[in-house]
């Protein structure tokens, strides 16, 4: 984590960049919720299509980051930007929550589906890239909404993994019960990443003050209380 002053051309450049990977983001998930969704009505998986609605709540978090970097002061946006977040982890969990309580109570037999195998590896693939691009952003930029996107994102990335798993041994073994189960973890992962970003938590992670006797912080994150 970098402790330097940032000149207003380099935080011009990291502003851009976090843009730019909230469009990449939000297009990716849409993508991939189209899909997920289409997948999971024809297979009749309750798994693919809660990884559908899950993918639409990551495009709302990603729209949040768009609308505070569309700003010319986007650090006066962060308190609001940090709890919108909050609000589409709780939706994320709320999703998830319906979608394995759904499957665990029985509401039908889903079919293997190579869509939504192929579509769990694809996002393996791209989410834990978009997550580093993020986290290195947020930290030297010194946004904490930056890094609670991060978070989303990395949220989607194993929410991909127990998709993976979960159709894998119901295609192999009928094992329908096991991401569900998982599932339900991950929800109560949202939740706290939840609250977390509701506090404004994840201040925690971003760069400190460079300059002795500031107040303050550079990007507004700490009002609130976060010293």
């Amino acid at each position: 984590m970098s402790t330097s002053v940032l000149t207003p051309r380099r935080r011009a450049t990291l502003s851009r960049r976090s843009l730019w990977l909230a469009y990449a983001t939000a297009g990716y998930n849409l993508l991939e919720g189209l899909v997920a969704v289409a997948a999971g009505t024809a297979a009749s998986s309750t798994a693919l299509i809660g990884f559908g609605l899950d993918s639409f709540v990551e495009v709302s978090s990603a729209a949040v980051v768009i609308w505070q970097f569309r700003s010319r002061a986007p650090e006066q946006r962060e308190r609001l930007a940090l709890r919108l977040i909050g609000v589409s982890f709780f939706g994320l969990a709320a999703w998830v929550t319906v979608d394995a309580l759904r499957a665990l109570l029985g509401s039908g037999e889903a079919e293997s589906s190579s869509v939504g195998i192929g579509l769990a590896v694809a996002s393996l693939v791209v989410m834990p890239l978009l997550v580093r691009a993020k986290r290195r952003t947020g930290r030297e930029l010194g946004s904490a909404t930056v890094l609670a996107d991060s978070t989303q994102t990395m949220l989607c990335t194993y929410l991909s993994a127990v998709l993976l798993v979960g159709l894998a041994l119901n295609a192999l073994w009928g094992w329908s019960w096991a991401d569900p189960i998982a599932g339900l973890v991950i929800a109560g992962v949202a939740v706290k990443e939840g609250v977390a970003a509701w506090r404004g938590e994840h201040c925690d992670d971003c760069a400190p003050l460079p300059a002795a006797g500031a107040s303050g912080c550079v990007d507004g994150c700490c009002a609130g209380g976060h010293p």
